[in-house]
């Protein structure tokens, strides 16, 4: 019969620490306590006001100090093999001994290395939270500088949007400035030519009352020879001038229908474009014109363009083609391009007579539409009121117009729907 014995575990006691050494003045504590070969990262190190201990197993060093010490302002360092402690006390003195007198005493021990644990882990508690809201701060600090950050880069990027939205205006301005001029400089050119024409007519009546004061002064009923002429029998034809547009003379502005007609004959004029890559349609402007309208209906919009835009170089005075590319702009919303090509074709349409008021019309309502979508109401209401003129029955430009004039008279600049 085999008598088993129960097994028990072996508990191995700590080495207790004896060769450390310290030093001390009135006001600071030194002690160096050796790790043995042990490494660094393998140290614990717990100290409080009165007690400190160094465990690096299998060895343990505890120091039940006589007096008290600033633990916040004491420290420890490990390195070069030691845990080096300098320690600074509470009261300026000299201890001439490290450790206190109840350090034999099991049951104060006891309480002082508890009281220190609980002092320790309360510390690392408050340490915690400390760091915890310094965390915090310290992304709420961040969070407020990245908030003024963003703040100074949108105000910076508003600033480059109003420089860059004033240069364009201010670019407007300067071309309408100029489309002023032209156009004071045309109506001059105009005057002129009536005035030459003007002095030409009355040069002409006066000659024409000269010849008849002197077949006046001369005798109705003599000829040459002194004797009375007989009435000789005749036939007198009388010649129509051919009218193109269907208005009677007496209804029509004559000289303005005269230039319309000489423009379009101007603007059927091809130009010759040396391009071998081109077939013969597509040198022929009122072929790219039907290709960038059927573009248009299919809503491609930059085939649109490159169509008018080639027809223009074949045939730079066709209204149709500046005003039909000006839509094609207003659905890109590339309102400038817009603003341009509708103006171009308005100064084409001139002089306006009856046969061009739909075309005028329409461009006038685009140039005004993209005046609006850049904010220049005052400018798009102009156009509005302009197509207005011609076409004053339309309900739908009607409503337009006053909505540009409630959103010049609001402060809010916003249209009321």
């Amino acid at each position: 019969m085999t008598l088993v014995l129960p097994a028990f575990r072996i508990l191995k006691m700590p080495l207790a620490v004896r060769d450390f050494t310290w030093e001390e003045t009135e006001k600071m504590l030194f002690i160096t306590v050796p790790l043995k070969g042990v490494k660094a990262n393998k140290v614990d190190i717990l100290s409080s006001e009165n007690y400190i201990k160094v465990s690096f197993p299998p060895y343990l060093f505890e120091c039940f100090l006589f007096g008290s010490v600033d633990d916040r302002n004491s420290k420890a360092q490990v390195g070069n093999g030691a845990v080096t402690f300098s320690l600074q006390k509470k009261e300026p003195e000299i201890w001439s001994q490290l450790q206190a007198d109840y350090k034999d005493d099991k049951n104060k021990t006891k309480e002082i290395r508890e009281e220190a644990i609980k002092r320790n882990q309360e510390q690392a508690e408050e340490d915690r939270k400390t760091k915890a809201e310094n965390k915090r701060n310290e992304e709420k600090y961040a969070l407020t500088e990245m908030m003024k950050l963003e703040d100074l880069d949108r105000e910076r990027i508003d600033t480059i949007k109003n420089t860059e939205k004033q240069k364009a205006m201010d670019e407007l301005e300067h071309w309408k400035e100029e489309q002023r001029k032209l156009a004071e400089m045309e109506k001059q050119k105009l005057l002129d030519e009536k005035l030459a024409e003007e002095a030409e007519l009355r040069a002409e009546r006066k000659k024409q009352e000269k010849l008849m004061k002197k077949k006046k002064d001369k005798g109705i009923f003599e000829d040459s020879s002194g004797g009375i002429p007989t009435r000789q029998s005749g036939k007198i034809e009388i010649k129509f001038t051919p009218r193109v547009f269907p208005t009677p003379v007496r209804e029509s502005v004559t000289p303005q229908e005269e230039e319309w007609l000489k423009k379009q004959q101007e603007a059927r004029k091809i130009a010759e474009l040396e391009d071998a890559d081109l077939t013969e349609e597509e040198k022929n402007p009122q072929f790219l014109k039907d290709k960038g309208n059927a573009f248009f209906q299919s809503g491609n919009y930059q085939a649109a363009i490159n169509a008018y835009s080639l027809a223009i170089r074949l045939n730079p005075k066709m209204p149709a083609l500046y005003s039909n590319r000006a839509a094609c702009h207003l659905k890109i919303r590339n309102f400038f391009k817009c603003i341009e090509d509708s103006s171009k074709a308005i100064d084409l349409l001139h002089p306006p007579v009856p046969q061009n008021a739909a075309s005028r019309c329409k461009a006038f309502v685009r140039r005004g539409t993209a005046f609006c979508e850049l904010e220049m109401y005052v400018e798009g209401l102009q156009d509005y009121e302009a197509a207005l003129k011609i076409d004053p029955k339309n309900e739908q430009l009607q409503a337009d117009a006053e909505k540009m004039r409630q959103v010049i008279q609001s402060s809010s600049g916003t249209i009321q729907t």
